[in-house]
């Protein structure tokens, strides 16, 4: 495995998790891992069933999408990937998924309401839904573009990425992304455990309130920030 060993492994146990917390079915899902000193990332082969895995295969591209090292096809959204490492500088890693809650908002294009503290954890913002891709797009560069669809959304919407670290994609499914690829996985699970509780919210009332500005403030703040206190300290 050479020089990116470590980066092959990152990614390969982020991939793995997918299936461990019911995010993915059959291959419908990646999860890639960025090594910002040599300005590639690892990312899983395309179309490769979870259970035939092997740290091996992952496949290392550029901030191109092109192939550095690997032996297959990296993953159809490996554009995706790549735009947002480009243009985010701050990330370590990209999480794709059609978790199926999460998914059902993408296809509805709906963004998931804050209806309560869970996702006031996490963020004060609704998660946001980007439009569907214009056609022009889509009969392009589609991948490319879906990056850039992502990139749009949080910029009209005036979200920041480093706070707002999921997104769903209109008509498509959810990305997320962080710090490492640790917590993009991590970033995925919640982002389909808040899309379903808003679900079945709105399944008990339809006419629920979305959660009071002070309770989004205190549950936020709470975990992050200067005056957090949730958690052990380091």
């Amino acid at each position: 495995m050479g020089k990116y060993k470590t980066l092959k492994e990152e990614a390969y146990e982020a991939n793995m998790r997918l299936p461990e917390l019911a995010l993915v079915l059959f291959t419908f899902g990646n999860a890639s891992a960025v090594d910002r000193n040599e300005a590639v990332f690892a990312i899983k082969p395309s179309g490769v069933p979870y259970a035939d895995l092997k740290v091996d295969d992952m496949v290392i591209c550029d901030y191109n999408a092109q192939v550095v090292e690997g032996k297959m096809r990296p993953s159809s959204d490996t554009k995706t990937h790549a735009v947002l490492y480009k243009e985010w500088g701050e990330i370590g890693g990209v999480v794709h998924t059609h978790s199926t809650y999460a998914t059902a908002w993408a296809q509805a294009i709906k963004d998931i309401p804050v209806f309560g503290t869970t996702h006031a954890d996490h963020l004060t913002s609704d998660i946001p839904c980007a439009p569907p891709m214009k056609d022009e797009y889509i009969q392009g560069d589609y991948e490319h573009m879906t990056g850039y669809q992502i990139i749009d959304c949080l910029r009209e919407k005036g979200l920041d990425h480093n706070e707002v670290e999921m997104v769903l994609v209109g008509n498509h499914a959810p990305f997320t992304w962080g710090k490492s690829v640790a917590k993009a996985v991590y970033n995925s699970a919640v982002c389909e455990e808040v899309a379903k509780m808003a679900y079945l919210t709105l399944q008990i009332d339809p006419m629920a309130n979305t959660l009071k500005e002070a309770l989004k403030k205190k549950h936020f703040e709470r975990k992050h920030g200067g005056n957090s206190y949730y958690g052990q300290e380091q």
